[in-house]
């Protein structure tokens, strides 16, 4: 049976947030301190794998940080949907990080990144009704280690080796066995619609809105018209951003992360990208009150 994991709200995670670099930390903590940041995040991620065991400065900057700030994490290697078996020494590693730092909310990637040594991507994991009982039996057992939900992320893809199933299909296939979270990640959502010529539209009203914890967006490259890469490495674009207005006019206005790990450029105009996410969800949020106004009149 598996054990009871909290609720999956946490109050405390709302707005706008941004991925945390170590580049621009101390220039944001100055800032933020001093007061002279107007548009600071609301909230922060971090990847456990980058501080786990890490002492020192950054280890001292951290605790800073997430005293005064609210947190999630997004992890890199547990290989959800892999074959090996999970690592039972790091999950318990990353419960015990998640406690320390008081974050309820910890997401991984719905792919795998383990066939027995570490294969530094994302690799699809095959669509198929087997496969999404095998990682849903595999979330069920991160979950009772974690003593949390586990939220999985929709990835970008470049192949779709032996689907059986659509990508919706699955993603929900599996949301529903473990009984866990979604990621959406609305930049993976328009990258795959290009790849695969699917729509991204219907993918995402398809997505069980009531399991959705948070949204990422992010940049990607153009390598061709027909394929678009992942790299968070880019300004996020116009399709992205439009797909982001229909994501809030699907499911609602959900906490929203910029995610930048690549060509970091300076601060502040990071911050802008971050102020043009609330800007999307405060229209959204008056647009949605005037029309409760008008449909009551």
């Amino acid at each position: 049976m598996t054990a009871f994991h909290p609720s999956r709200i946490d109050p405390r995670i709302t707005g706008a947030g941004l991925g945390l670099r170590r580049d621009f930390m101390a220039e944001l903590q100055q800032k933020m301190i001093s007061g002279e940041l107007l548009n600071a995040p609301d909230f922060f991620e971090i990847a456990p794998e980058n501080w786990i065991g890490m002492g020192g400065r950054y280890a001292r900057d951290l605790h800073e940080y997430t005293e005064r700030y609210p947190f999630v994490c997004h992890g890199l290697s547990l290989s959800i949907g892999g074959v090996s078996p999970l690592n039972i020494e790091f999950l318990k590693q990353v419960r015990s990080f998640l406690d320390t730092h008081q974050i309820s909310i910890y997401s991984e990637h719905l792919s795998y990144t383990n066939d027995g040594s570490y294969l530094y991507d994302l690799m699809p994991i095959p669509m198929t009704l087997d496969a999404a009982k095998y990682v849903a039996d595999r979330v069920i057992q991160a979950q009772d280690i974690l003593g949390r939900r586990l939220v999985l992320e929709n990835v970008s893809t470049y192949a779709m080796p032996a689907a059986e199933m659509s990508e919706s299909e699955f993603i929900c296939e599996v949301i529903q066995r473990a009984d866990c979270d979604l990621l959406l990640d609305v930049n993976n959502v328009y990258v795959n619609s290009i790849n695969h010529n699917t729509n991204a539209r219907a993918l995402i009203q398809a997505m069980p809105s009531e399991r959705v914890r948070y949204l990422h967006i992010a940049g990607h490259d153009n390598e061709d018209p027909l394929l678009l890469i992942d790299t968070h490495g880019d300004d996020v674009t116009k399709a992205v951003w439009e797909l982001l207005q229909f994501t809030y006019d699907t499911i609602g206005v959900r906490p929203t992360l910029l995610e930048r790990d690549f060509n970091i450029p300076e601060l502040d105009v990071l911050l802008t990208e971050v102020d043009y996410i609330r800007d999307e969800q405060t229209s959204f949020l008056a647009t949605h009150r005037s029309t409760r106004i008008d449909l009551s009149a």
